[in-house]
């Protein structure tokens, strides 16, 4: 048995296909199919369910595919332990995003970064929180920067910032010159929201729940830029993360951003990574870097400038 043997069986559980696994691998489709009928031979157990038109793991093959990625994640923290001797600073870091933060946050951070650690290479991978979470414990992941809270005994929690929402009204709507808002002031209202599966969602429920209003049913988002183009076109209101309404994205002259009063809807933000991991004193330097983002970045803006007052990131 050899590590290589366990990456094959790994990719073919991921992706249930034996051309797409060996693609995976980098390996040709034979090589792969006959090094996972000696590890069978090897165990004495079946470990794929080989029929016509699909490929299955047997449940004892899905038992060793589990183990073989708890092996495989050892393995390149060992590795990367070992790169980190020498230099600390170097090597390879990767790090997953929700994609209502990625996209967002990446132009704030990613230059500080690079400042901070020039050798570097900074991996990203954007996708749902789940799949984040999943990553993070398999080992395919070193980080992620996800929203609170998060339940898991084992993974460490390095806090980052608090991030306030606006309101995004139409710019004929009766709130866009309202000022700053009350939670009551959006009671009876109808949100557009997101799909299920975002975080967002769920926090942009929480919110209607606290105020009194209720999601616009008949449409869900499949992305923050979609609710954005939706209330531009007079579809809708919706909560919207202050980040993604800074500069770099343009400002929409057929959008009011509308602030709220005292202490905004915010979600809380940190960055997260395996408690074992032999990165965790890198990626402690490294979260204090994405900690420490000038203020003005979480002040929501008002109709023409920037209004209200700047709102420090959360301390750890």
């Amino acid at each position: 048995m050899n590590i290589r043997d366990l990456r094959y069986l790994v990719a073919l559980a991921d992706h249930k296909h034996f051309g797409r696994a060996a693609e995976a691998c980098f390996v040709s489709q034979p090589t792969l199919s006959t090094q996972l009928k000696k590890l069978e031979e090897e165990l004495g157990v079946a470990l794929v369910e080989r029929a016509p038109r699909r490929i299955m793991l047997t449940p004892v093959g899905r038992e060793v595919a589990d183990r073989a990625r708890r092996i495989l994640s050892d393995v390149e923290q060992l590795r990367e332990a070992a790169r980190r001797a020498t230099d600390p600073e170097a090597g390879a870091v990767r790090i997953g995003l929700f994609p209502t933060l990625g996209p967002y946050l990446l132009p704030h951070v990613v230059p500080p970064i690079r400042k901070r650690f020039p050798k570097l290479e900074l991996l990203l991978v954007e996708e749902k929180t789940e799949v984040i979470l999943r990553m993070l414990r398999e080992g395919r992941l070193d980080a992620g920067i996800l929203a609170l809270p998060v339940g898991d005994d084992q993974l460490h929690v390095e806090p980052l910032f608090e991030e306030p929402f606006v309101l995004a009204v139409p710019e004929l709507h009766r709130l866009a010159k309202a000022g700053p808002l009350r939670l009551e002031d959006i009671a009876n209202e109808s949100l557009l929201l997101l799909e299920e599966g975002h975080c967002l969602r769920d926090q942009a429920l929480d919110v209607c729940h606290l105020a009194g209003a209720e999601e616009k049913a008949e449409f869900r988002a499949t992305s923050l830029e979609t609710l954005r183009q939706m209330v531009a076109a007079n579809v809708g209101i919706t909560l919207l993360p202050v980040l993604a309404v800074k500069p770099p994205v343009p400002r929409s002259p057929a959008i009011e951003l509308v602030p709220f009063q005292g202490t905004a809807p915010s979600r809380r933000i940190a960055m997260i990574w395996r408690r074992s991991s032999a990165l965790d004193g890198f990626l402690g330097k490294l979260a204090e870097v994405m900690r420490d983002l000038p203020a003005e970045l979480f002040t929501a803006p008002g109709p023409d400038k920037p209004r209200g007052r700047g709102r420090k990131p959360a301390a750890a």
